[in-house]
């Protein structure tokens, strides 16, 4: 998933409660959070709804839809692909509540944008609670420890997913021809352990976080979705022509590798943090609910049909990515460093999120004369932060369950509804509205105890066989 954080004073929106941009009331689908309900003039120059859509659904593309086949396996080749589409229903309900709540406070406060985090402390700030109404500022901290945590979460799996396909394609370089269609197994030349690839890049990624610009990250950005679109649409392609018979496959896995599913799904599933940034930054604001529900369901589709489809081409032999499944030619070799060329570029856009939380004020407590080196030093530390955490966790799929499990599960899904319950209890809300928001962050948090405890234990179990060793059997 990319992401970046994008600031309330980044933009010159303009707030009304009653017109829209040519004086007429709201009408229909646009008045999604209530027909009073706050609604934003946007941006002259804004994104219109096709350039949001596009913004939408890049943002929610990363290592976790490769990692999606494995997760079926996890969950079985029936019990996956109906679990994706319930946790995607899930995960964008949350996402439409986040907005409605956000849009009420700008209503209330007269503000141009709230954020995730002012929304939560908002939320505390109208709850009904005395004591959550004094501590509302924790809301704001939250969400912030998360979001550091989610992104630092990306970066850790973004190192481990370079290593396992650089040091796939070097192994196979050998043996690699032009032949896509040879079942031949191909002879690994032996090469360095995946930490010391993990090890190699760190000077590449302190380098490029450097960049602090985010008008000239974006072409990097640009750079990076096109290279993993190109990688994509190769990969759907060498899947669909080759799906065996899938009978021997189980319906339902058993309940031990569920919650890993959990983990790797919600990981896939944690865009939660793109939507206000990009309602905000729309022409027209009062059509994003469509844009959001239209976009996260190409999302879903997509994240569940390659989610079967590898699982159902590759079976039980399918690995943490699916790239380390394809076969080594050179055609498809070049997809693997295609991809990691995308995943590459796409780290200083997610250390971006962390970067812009923490540097700032560590910035602001030393001299100016010292300010740059402070700034680039705090930058070197979190990259080697992220680079130690993937040495010490090597395993891409267990990497992907666990911060999918401890991080994404409560942006995701734990917040919002609490969020829902305390900025509306006030107004009467409905029992159901209640119990469906209670169901909604039990169930995420079960899965954040049950996914992070499964993640940690397969990580103490050695595996059988793992991403980097399994094409050598």
């Amino acid at each position: 998933m990319s992401t970046r954080r994008l600031r309330s004073e980044d933009y010159n929106d303009y707030s009304s409660t009653e017109a829209t941009p040519d004086g007429s009331p709201p009408e229909g689908i646009n008045s999604f959070a209530a027909p009073s309900a706050y609604q934003r003039f946007g941006e002259t120059n804004g994104t219109t709804w096709f350039q949001t859509l596009i913004h939408l659904v890049k943002g929610n593309i990363g290592t976790g839809l490769l990692g999606l086949p494995l997760a079926v396996k996890n969950a079985g080749i029936v019990l996956g692909p109906l679990s994706l589409l319930v946790m995607g229903i899930a995960a964008v309900h949350c996402m439409g509540i986040l907005v409605k709540c956000a849009h009420r406070f700008c209503n209330k406060y007269q503000r141009p944008f709230v954020d995730y985090g002012d929304a939560v402390m908002y939320g505390l700030e109208a709850s009904p609670s005395a004591w959550l109404r004094t501590h509302a500022i924790w809301g704001r901290y939250i969400v912030g420890f998360f979001l550091i945590l989610t992104q630092l979460g990306f970066c850790c799996v973004y190192f481990v997913f370079l290593a396992d396909n650089l040091k796939q394609v070097i192994s196979a370089a050998n043996g690699t021809t032009n032949d896509c269609h040879s079942n031949k197994t191909t002879a690994l030349t032996p090469t360095m352990d995946s930490r010391l690839f993990i090890l190699s890049l760190l000077p590449f990624l302190v380098l490029l976080v450097y960049i602090q610009n985010l008008k000239f990250l974006s072409i990097f950005s640009m750079l990076a979705n096109l290279a993993m679109l190109c990688s994509l649409l190769m990969i759907n392609w060498y899947i669909i022509t080759g799906i065996p018979d899938p009978s021997n496959l189980p319906l339902v896995a058993g309940w031990k590798t569920y919650p890993l599913f959990f983990g790797t799904a919600i990981f896939a599933f944690e865009g939660i943090g793109v939507v206000l940034p990009l309602e905000n930054k729309m022409k027209n604001p009062r059509h994003f609910p469509v844009v959001l529900y239209v976009g996260m369901a190409i999302v879903t589709i997509l994240y569940i049909s390659l989610g079967t489809m590898g699982y159902l081409r590759f079976g039980a032999s399918i690995q943490a990515s699916i790239t380390l499944n394809l076969p080594d030619c050179w055609l498809y070799q070049s997809v693997k460093l295609l991809y990691s060329i995308g995943i590459f570029f796409t780290y200083a856009l997610q250390f971006y999120v962390p970067a812009e939380i923490i540097v700032p004020g560590a910035v602001s407590q030393v001299p100016e004369r010292w300010a740059l080196w402070v700034n680039l030093l705090l930058r070197t530390c979190l990259v080697c932060v992220t680079c130690l955490l993937a040495i010490l966790i090597p395993r891409l799929d267990i990497v992907i369950s666990l911060v999918g499990s401890v991080s994404s599960s409560a942006l995701a899904l734990i917040i919002p509804p609490l969020l829902e319950i305390t900025t509306y209890y006030s107004d009467g809300l409905h029992p159901v509205t209640i119990a469906k928001d209670i169901l909604i962050s039990v169930l995420g948090f079960a899965g954040f105890v049950v996914g992070t405890y499964e993640s940690l234990w397969a990580l103490a179990t050695p595996p059988i066989s793992n991403t980097t060793s399994a094409l050598v059997q």
